[in-house]
């Protein structure tokens, strides 16, 4: 039997207390252990961004972040970000038929959110390219960008 490590995450602004497996993935504790099943399991190698999740404010691939490196850090899930209302990016994505099958959207979001928090005014290239490490299977990428670009300049 795999030995457990104690481990402490800021997760949606709340501390938690876990123990998780040395080998044991972030994606695996956060959807298990705390039932945050906005945070996809998709291709398990860090190429699609289903799994996105931000780290200390960073946009990570959840599937390649063992849950013990996020010990005393924080993670932002899609659940943790709008409370009880829409985050301004949520809804853009819904005004905006950002939103088709719904898979690739959490990673979407959280990734949209690191770029706007760092660059409240990015070009199409730039938002292309925080976005880069999402795929959408069902090529919304026109509404998700148009979503994206909808927000320039807000506060949120």
């Amino acid at each position: 039997m795999a030995k457990k490590h104690r481990i402490r995450i800021k997760v949606n602004g709340e501390w938690k207390g876990l123990e998780a497996e040395g080998s044991e993935l972030l994606v695996d504790t956060l959807r298990d252990q705390l039932g945050l099943m906005g945070t996809k399991k998709g291709c398990g190698k860090g190429d699609c961004g289903a799994c996105t999740v931000l780290l200390d404010n960073l946009p990570v691939n959840s599937c390649l972040v063992l849950a013990v490196q996020a010990e005393e850090r924080e993670v932002l899930t899609i659940e943790g970000l709008g409370g009880e209302d829409l985050h301004p990016i949520q809804r853009a994505f819904v005004e905006h038929g950002a939103i088709q099958c719904g898979y690739c959207t959490p990673g979407m979001i959280l990734s949209a959110k690191a770029l706007l928090d760092g660059n409240p005014q990015p070009s199409e290239k730039e938002i292309k390219t925080g976005l880069s490490g999402n795929l959408c299977r069902c090529t919304g990428y026109v509404q998700i960008i148009e979503a994206i670009r909808s927000l320039q300049g807000s506060k949120e």
